[in-house]
């Protein structure tokens, strides 16, 4: 069950840090199937189908030390030159976060927060796609520790680093 931060916590007067996870919710879906229903027996015949995973993230401050993660997954899967279909998805979560310091509080952000809010848009895609009418696609897991280093190590090194983290 969530907790709330309190007033003192919520003016930085923690006597320690505070993660807490205040909800997980969908901010946003949708399924296109803009081929059917011929697509159906070109994947049964043709083609194999090629899938593609566009992955992002946005934070957003809501005062009081509360924050909204949203993670975007869209998933394209394509037979020859049609796509058989589009799911996307943004799986939304409210984080009280509190007292960290900056490089653990970036760390939340872009790591953690992400890291649990994926198997809640995973199953979100994978039931998009089975109701749509095409074989189970289940995602791989995503290491967003690896895909927060990475945009470190480029903002460290000079490079400019993605706004989003995309694979």
């Amino acid at each position: 069950m969530a907790q709330e931060i309190t007033n003192d916590q919520a003016n930085g007067q923690a006597s320690q840090p505070q993660l807490v996870m205040q909800k997980i919710y969908v901010k946003d879906v949708s399924f296109e199937a803009p081929n059917a229903p011929q697509i159906f027996q070109d994947i049964d015949e043709k083609d194999q189908p090629q899938v593609q995973l566009n992955l992002g993230q946005k934070a957003t401050d809501l005062g009081n030390n509360m924050y909204e993660v949203v993670l975007s997954l869209t998933l394209t899967c394509t037979v020859g030159q049609r796509t058989a279909y589009l799911a996307e998805v943004e799986q939304a979560g409210l984080f009280g976060i509190a007292g960290f310091n900056e490089m653990d509080h970036a760390g939340i952000i872009g790591s953690y927060c992400p890291n649990l809010l994926f198997p809640y848009a995973r199953q979100v895609i994978s039931s998009l796609v089975l109701e749509g009418g095409f074989p189970p696609f289940l995602l791989q897991p995503i290491n967003f520790d690896a895909l927060f280093a990475e945009q470190q190590r480029r903002a460290m090194g000079g490079d400019e680093a993605p706004a989003t983290l995309n694979s």
